[in-house]
C-alpha cells in the first residue's frame, strides 16, 4: 500500500508540474525567433505577402520572424514539414489558395492536420498572356484556344496550385483545351510565361503585376466580381464568361494541437500588422486587399473553400500528373 501511495503521489506531482509548465511556456512566448514556412518558391504572391508582413511582425513580437521557402509537390512538401514541426508556437506556415493535397495521395491537408490560425488578405486572379500571342481579349483567347486545341500551354505554381485550379475552371466553363505546365511555385511559373515558353497564365495579380507594368505580359482581364483599381482598364473575366469569379487568399497555419492561446496571440499580431496603414498601403500596391478573421472564422472559411475546389477538381476530372 505504501508503494502504491508513493506512486500515486509521484504521478499527481508530475501532472501538477505539467499544468504549471504549460502556462509558463505560453506566458514567455515568444522568447526566440519564429519560423514561417512558405510552401512555394520565392517570387510568387505568397512569398511577396510574407516578406511584406514579416519585418513588421518582428517588431511587434520583439522576436525575429523568418521566412523559410520549402516548395515542392504543389505545396505538399511544406505542408508535411509544418505538420511534423513541434506544436509550440514557433513554427507556422503561410500559404494561399492551393489544393494539391486533394489531388495527390498525401497524409496532410489544411483543415485536419494543421490548425487554421489567421487570414492576411485576398487578391484577384488575372488572366495574362505573352505579348507575342495574337489576342487582346478573353473572347479572342477562347476563340484561339478552340482553333488550336491542345496547342496553347499555360503555366502554374504546381498541381493543385491557384493558377492550376483557376485555369482548369476556365477551361471547364469555356470548353477550351490548353496544356498544363506545372512549376514549383508562382515565381518560376510566371518567369516561364514572361520568357514565352508558355503562353498563358491565370494566376494571382500580385505575382503578375510587376510584369504587366513592365510590358512583359499582356493582361486580358481580372477574375474578381468587379474591375480592380490596380488595373482599372482591364475588364473582368465574367464579362465574357458569366459566373467566372476566382480570388486567392493568404493565410497562416500552425501544426495541429498548437496551444489555442498561442494561436490567438499570433492571430492578434498578424491582424494588427496587416491592418496597419503602412502594410495596407504596401499590400494594396501589389493588388492585395488586407483582410482578417478569427481562428474560428478562418477554420470555417477553409472548410468551405476546400469543398468548393474539391467540386471543381471532380467536375474537371483533375488528376495527379
Amino acid at each position: 500500500m505504501n508503494i502504491k501511495l508513493c506512486l500515486a503521489k509521484i504521478l499527481a506531482a508530475s501532472m501538477l508540474s505539467t499544468l504549471w509548465i504549460a502556462p509558463a511556456i505560453s506566458a514567455a512566448w515568444p522568447d526566440r525567433q519564429i519560423r514561417i514556412i512558405i510552401p512555394w518558391s520565392p517570387g510568387g504572391s505568397t512569398d511577396i505577402v510574407g516578406r511584406i508582413v514579416a519585418p513588421d511582425m518582428s517588431k511587434r513580437l520583439k522576436q525575429q520572424v523568418i521566412i523559410d521557402n520549402r516548395p515542392g509537390a504543389g505545396s505538399i512538401v511544406g505542408l508535411q514539414l509544418t505538420a511534423q514541426a513541434p506544436a509550440d508556437g514557433y513554427t507556422f506556415m503561410l500559404t494561399s489558395t492551393g489544393y494539391g493535397f486533394l489531388i495527390q495521395k498525401t497524409n496532410v491537408d489544411l483543415v485536419n492536420t494543421l490548425d487554421p490560425s489567421a487570414m492576411l488578405g485576398v487578391a484577384d486572379s488575372a488572366l495574362v498572356v505573352h505579348p507575342s500571342l495574337p489576342v487582346s481579349t478573353v473572347k479572342e483567347l477562347i476563340d484561339l484556344a478552340k482553333q488550336r486545341p491542345g496547342k496553347l500551354n499555360y503555366s502554374s505554381s504546381g498541381i493543385g496550385g491557384f493558377p492550376h485550379m483557376n485555369t482548369e475552371l476556365f477551361k471547364l466553363m469555356t470548353g477550351t483545351n490548353m496544356v498544363h505546365v506545372p512549376f514549383k511555385g508562382g515565381g518560376p511559373a510566371i518567369a516561364d510565361t514572361v520568357a514565352g515558353h508558355t503562353q498563358v497564365h491565370l494566376g494571382s495579380l500580385p505575382t503578375e503585376i510587376a510584369h504587366i507594368r513592365a510590358g512583359k505580359l499582356k493582361v486580358l482581364a481580372v477574375g474578381g466580381k468587379k474591375r480592380n483599381p490596380v488595373l482599372p482598364d482591364a475588364p473582368t473575366i465574367s464579362e465574357t464568361v458569366p459566373g467566372y469569379v476566382t480570388f486567392i487568399w493568404y493565410g497562416l497555419f500552425a501544426p495541429k494541437n498548437t496551444p489555442t492561446d498561442l494561436i490567438a496571440r499570433m492571430n492578434a499580431a498578424v491582424s494588427t500588422t496587416v491592418m496597419s496603414p503602412e502594410i495596407v498601403q504596401k499590400l494594396d500596391a501589389q493588388g492585395v486587399e488586407a483582410s482578417t478573421m478569427s481562428p474560428a472564422e478562418f477554420d470555417k472559411f477553409m472548410r468551405d473553400e476546400t469543398k468548393k475546389w474539391l467540386d471543381v477538381i471532380q467536375r474537371a476530372g483533375i488528376k495527379a500528373e
